[in-house]
């Protein structure tokens, strides 16, 4: 399992918030330019399923996911059906009502032979050490959007 943490000076709730709309990631990840809830979900919810739509370099494409996790505000996380890659984050209070924020990647199960290759044409082996520096990326701006005053 990848994962990497922050503290952020903001209450969990609205750090939730954040993390759990799909439609606003692409703000602050290096590799999403956001999300769309489809087959009927509106918001994050146990089962409800997404498209994410992702980049690198010249190349786009998007995956379908499935929220595995939803407990406001804890826990977020969601299943990629494509490259059976699981991803989440992690909340917890700090004792100045911050909020320690972790994002995390892990797969079970390896991704079928065909998507695999184009991981590997995409990233030429350099997978896991680009996916934690970008969610070191993704977690730096979500602290600054989330200790921005609200408005």
């Amino acid at each position: 399992m990848d994962e990497a943490s922050v503290t952020i000076a903001a209450a969990p709730e609205r750090v939730w918030d954040m993390v759990s709309d799909i439609t606003r990631m692409g703000e602050w990840s290096p590799g999403n330019t956001g999300g769309r809830w489809i087959l009927g979900a509106s918001g994050p919810a146990v089962g409800a399923k997404f498209l994410g739509f992702n980049k690198r370099g010249f190349a786009r494409w998007f995956t379908t996911c499935k929220v595995t996790e939803c407990e406001r505000p804890s826990r977020f996380a969601f299943q990629v059906i494509e490259n059976r890659m699981r991803w989440g984050f992690r909340l917890s209070s700090t004792a100045d009502g911050g909020t320690e924020l972790t994002q995390w990647r892990n797969r079970d199960k390896p991704p079928l032979a065909p998507i695999g290759l184009v991981a590997k044409l995409l990233f030429q082996g350099k997978v896991e050490e680009e996916m934690v520096d970008g969610m070191r990326r993704t977690l730096t701006a979500i602290k600054t959007k989330a200790e921005q005053p609200a408005g």
